[in-house]
């Protein structure tokens, strides 16, 4: 692994990271993104990531959201961690997959029409330790809050 990816993982573990990350690196990404015309999400340098396209929960209207991801290249599906920087609270965009399941994700430049499903029980703790394989801060994000983080599959329709 290379030390700048320790670095990363060491830094996003800590709560001055989970206080000051959601404000930023959304906005940049979003910027970026939109810059590039869907080629490049800076956070993406680290994590694999998407920008997320669904209806909200209460105003049924788009809301875009640049998430990192966990891709599952062989099946070709996402996995998308409700971690919220290890925050109280689920991430609204959790809410907005579970009354509204079909969505959008552009990722590497393309735009994927996906259908989300919230994992539970055994395929829930397989993508678990999966995520937690894939980047280990998880595992300090899941202990610092009482709520099960929240994992969902992405497949395409």
């Amino acid at each position: 692994m290379p030390p700048g990816v320790r670095l990363m993982q060491k830094v996003s573990s800590t709560r001055t990271f989970a206080k000051i990350a959601p404000h930023f690196i959304p906005a940049m990404d979003r910027a970026v993104h939109r810059l590039t015309r869907g080629k490049v999400m800076l956070s993406a340098q680290m994590l694999p990531g998407v920008i997320l396209t669904a209806k909200g929960a209460k105003s049924g209207q788009p809301r875009t959201t640049p998430l990192a991801c966990m891709p599952e290249e062989a099946a070709g599906t996402w996995i998308l961690i409700g971690s919220n920087f290890g925050r109280p609270g689920h991430p609204a965009w959790t809410a907005n997959l579970l009354k509204h399941p079909d969505a959008e994700v552009s990722w590497r430049g393309q735009d994927i029409a996906v259908r989300a499903r919230l994992l539970a029980g055994e395929e829930r703790a397989e993508a678990w330790q999966a995520v937690l394989r894939f980047w280990p801060p998880y595992a300090t994000y899941q202990a610092r809050i009482e709520r099960e983080i929240r994992l969902f599959r992405l497949e395409r329709r």
